[in-house]
């Protein structure tokens, strides 16, 4: 390992450092919140400042299986700021139910050490990896609630359909892996190159490998239709935990979509594009139907998660029909996406801090009187989720549906299926708010005292919602510079 091999790879050597050291202090001084949580939030900051560092410009590290490009760069930042506003949500929630601190944030880490590695990964051994040390934390943490139930269920379905896939998905790598004759991202897509240059018809080894490949990656983002582990898991998991798995492992997986189909499967991108059309258009619409039916607000957001898998998938689609606006605009939205819901699985975690309170709509009848900050934050994050303008949302939306509108046929149907969606999405978002302003509460309101860290968080959560929907050209450079990385010449 050369040194500048080390330098290379910095960030990702500091977040499993600061994961052990997390460790480390609890040993040391036990049960001790304080020290954890300085050691957790400047141990991030060191992480994000590596990422800057090392983000200057492009490099390569061990032989050019791990890449440093905007789009690394981009992801790495992202994945901090989902692992540091989690931690800030966390101990009003697991303290009062006696749930460790420090387990919880060492954990976190870990994850983020592998959505790391999946974001630089230019190999496919590399890419399954990072996979890897990103879910594995994921199913931990969904039985985090070790003596609740229905979290030892969500967990343990997490589990087994996460291990089912992750075989599935390997047996995808095999295949391609045997057709090119190199795991190397890029030597895949020269191979594929010459095959399709070649006039070449799709091997039945390919298709079998893409099968595989899709299936995989579509149950790590609870596409439909593999998406039955994520209603019980979110809803079975302590809220924060929930938060987290909605757009942590959501984002990696998009990252790990983007380095294999984008990259390494780039130039037969015509013969996977009706798969993702389909995909985007049945896990928009089973989503947002089944969210209308659900009284539960974490389950309804479940659900929502899933639909808003199916817009980000739209902008795939998009790109695979020609339209490089479409990777854009999927970055955008996972970036708009992961504030606005991270924000309100706050509130939601907010409203909870009291063991024994659920997360029904009743809970929320009457918050917008009895705690009007709280109320004013859920409003602008379901307006949010809905897509209504100026918010972030808005425009995450917009960018993925114009760019399916400028792709052409077929994939401007999905444009009026999205926009369809959408409007189905306001009943389910604005009947929370309905409900906080409109309806009173069952028996005698409690009003519940929040730690300053969760209004630090909301207040960054607020902060990028409302920032990114009246300044969107703040992040479309960013994401315009990312997409531009790995889009073959």
């Amino acid at each position: 390992m050369a040194w500048a091999d080390i330098v290379t790879i910095a960030p990702l050597l500091a977040s499993i450092l600061l994961a052990a050291a997390i460790v480390l202090v609890d040993m040391a001084l036990p049960g001790r919140r304080t020290p954890v949580l300085l050691v957790s939030f400047a141990g991030l900051a060191v992480v994000t400042a590596l990422i800057f560092i090392t983000g200057q410009e492009s490099a390569t590290a061990f032989g050019g299986a791990y890449v440093v490009d905007p789009l690394t760069t981009f992801l790495d930042l992202l994945f901090v700021s989902i692992v540091a506003l989690t931690i800030l949500f966390a101990p009003d929630y697991l303290e009062p139910r006696d749930l460790p601190l420090a387990e919880f944030c060492a954990t976190l880490v870990f994850a983020m050490s592998g959505a790391m590695l999946i974001s630089a990964a230019a190999d496919l051994l590399v890419l399954f990896l990072g996979l890897e040390l990103m879910v594995l934390p994921g199913y931990l943490l969904a039985g985090f609630a070790k003596r609740d139930a229905l979290s030892t269920e969500g967990a343990i379905k997490y589990f087994l359909l996460g291990s089912f896939s992750s075989a599935i998905f390997l047996f995808g790598l095999a295949f391609v892996w045997g057709l090119t004759g190199t795991t190397r991202v890029s030597g895949v897509a020269d191979a594929l190159s010459t095959i399709v240059a070649g006039g070449a018809p799709l091997s039945a080894g390919l298709a079998m490998g893409l099968a595989f490949l899709t299936a995989g990656v579509a149950f790590k983002i609870a596409a439909v239709p593999f998406h039955y582990w994520t209603p019980d898991a979110y809803q079975g998991s302590p809220t924060p935990v929930t938060g987290y798995l909605s757009v942590g492992p959501k984002i990696g997986a998009f990252a790990l979509i983007i380095r294999l189909f984008v990259e390494a499967l780039g130039p037969v991108q015509a013969d996977w594009m009706p798969v993702i059309w389909v995909l985007a258009a049945l896990t928009m619409t089973l989503g947002n139907l089944v969210a209308l039916t659900q009284t539960n607000v974490k389950r309804m957001l479940a659900y929502s998660s899933i639909a808003h898998t199916g817009y980000m998938l739209v902008g795939l689609t998009a790109y695979a029909a020609g339209q490089i606006d479409g990777l854009e605009g999927l970055l955008y939205y996972g970036a708009a996406y992961t504030f606005m819901n991270l924000g309100a699985f706050a509130v939601v975690a907010a409203l909870q801090r009291r063991p024994g309170v659920t997360s029904s709509l009743d809970t929320f009848a009457g918050l917008g009187r009895r705690e009007p900050i709280l109320g004013i934050l859920m409003t602008l994050f379901m307006l949010s989720l809905t897509g209504i303008p100026p918010t972030a949302g808005f425009f995450g939306k917009a960018y993925v549906i114009l760019a399916a509108v400028e792709a052409g046929p077929p994939v401007n149907y999905l444009a009026i299926i999205a926009v369809l969606n959408a409007a189905m999405a306001a009943f389910y978002y604005l009947r929370v708010v309905v409900y906080m302003y409109m309806r009173d509460p069952a028996g005698e309101p409690t009003v519940s005292r929040h730690g300053v860290l969760v209004w630090v968080g909301l207040a960054v959560t607020t902060f990028a919602t409302i920032v990114f929907g009246l300044f969107p050209s703040a992040l479309v450079d960013v994401v315009t510079n990312a997409a531009r990385a790995v889009v073959r010449a």
